[in-house]
Formats: C-alpha cells, sequence, structure tokens
C-alpha cells in the first residue's frame, strides 16, 4: 500500500494535514519492508485546504495519509477520494507507518482506523471507502446531517 506522511522538514510528522504541502510517500505491507518512495513538495494551491479542483490530486494515490493532526475538512475531503487519514502523536514517520501497516495486517476488514494515538477524539477516525454503514446506520451519536454526499460512499467521522 502507498502512505503519504505530511511532514514539511522531511524528518518529522506535521500536524494541521490540510495545510501541508509536503509529504513522505512510503510503500509498504504486511511482511514487507517500509521503503520511502517519493517527497511530495505541492505548491501552496495544492494543498488539501485551498485545492479546489475537481481533477486529480497527488494525494488520490494514495491509500492512507498519516498526520499529527487532520480537521473534519481534510478527513471528509481525503475520504471522498478514497483515502483514509489517520492521526497520530507519533513523531517519526516510519514508525507511524508501520504502526498502521501492522493494524491493516491484524484485520482483514477495517470498518474503521483508529487513530494511532490510542486515545484520540471521536472526530479523527474516518473510514474506508468501501465502508458501508448499512440499513441500521452506524449507531454514532450524531444526527444524519454529518454524512454528506461530499463524504462519498458514506464516509463519517465517527467512531464507534
Amino acid at each position: 500500500m502507498r502512505i503519504a506522511v505530511a511532514s514539511q522538514n522531511f524528518r518529522t510528522i506535521t500536524g494541521h494535514a490540510g495545510k501541508t504541502r509536503r509529504f513522505l510517500v512510503y510503500e509498504a505491507g504486511p511482511g514487507q519492508p517500509i521503503t520511502e518512495v517519493d517527497r511530495l513538495d505541492l505548491p501552496k494551491e495544492m494543498s488539501i485546504h485551498e485545492f479546489q479542483g475537481a481533477g486529480a490530486h497527488p494525494l488520490d494515490a494514495m491509500t492512507a495519509v498519516i498526520a499529527g493532526s487532520a480537521g473534519q475538512g481534510f478527513t471528509a475531503r481525503m475520504a471522498s477520494r478514497g483515502v483514509l487519514a489517520v492521526v497520530t502523536e507519533e513523531p517519526d514517520p516510519r514508525t507511524a507507518v508501520a504502526a498502521l501497516v501492522e493494524r491493516f495486517a491484524r484485520r482483514e476488514d477495517l470498518p474503521q482506523m483508529p487513530d494511532l494515538r490510542g486515545n484520540a477524539p471521536a472526530h479523527h477516525h474516518h473510514h474506508p471507502r468501501d465502508h458501508d454503514h448499512g440499513a441500521g446506520g452506524c449507531g454514532c451519536s450524531h444526527d444524519d446531517n454529518d454524512h454528506t454526499p461530499a463524504q462519498g460512499h458514506g464516509g463519517c467521522s465517527c467512531n464507534h
């Protein structure tokens, strides 16, 4: 899987994913080495906060994006693009990627991706693009307005 890690200095994980323009890109998978395969250094207009284009974005090619913090707007936009947004307090990119790969390896179908911080607020959790809440809903303590068409395929910012 291809995982982008927000890193303004290309050494440590950066917060505020929506405004981040620099990303380390890794290829990783269960039983495989974690390999840095690219670095993105995007112009300001390509930060997710600024990007308004309906076309392709470099982060579209990722399975997940890891950052030190991410608002609901970022995570919803990533979900609508089929990319999982993950928040961590871990400062080291490789360690965070390894933790994410481990979580994928332990469960074949991830109904939600836990925040790598462990005790994270619910609004940082997001679902893979193929998640379906089904007819019974997700059981979250939010109203139906939290599930918007822009989030795509039932993506939401809940924790259940």
